[in-house]
């Protein structure tokens, strides 16, 4: 499970979400809509793991 390509590149997604939150902060940008942004962009990595740990085909589509 830890070398598919859609956890490798959900997890750079996430970093670089994180990354660009850090910017942001900086610049003094609206913090709701930066709190919002990290919480979108870092739960695909979640949603993705709860995936591979899905009882059936049915159930991993659903979840994905």
């Amino acid at each position: 499970m830890a070398d598919s390509p859609l956890i490798v590149k959900s997890k750079a997604f996430a970093l670089e979400v994180i990354q660009v939150c850090k910017e942001l902060r900086v610049a003094k940008c609206e913090s709701a809509l930066i709190n919002q942004f990290l919480r979108s962009g870092t739960s695909i990595g979640a949603n993705i793991r709860e995936a591979f740990y899905a009882h059936g085909k049915a159930d991993f589509i659903a979840k994905l």
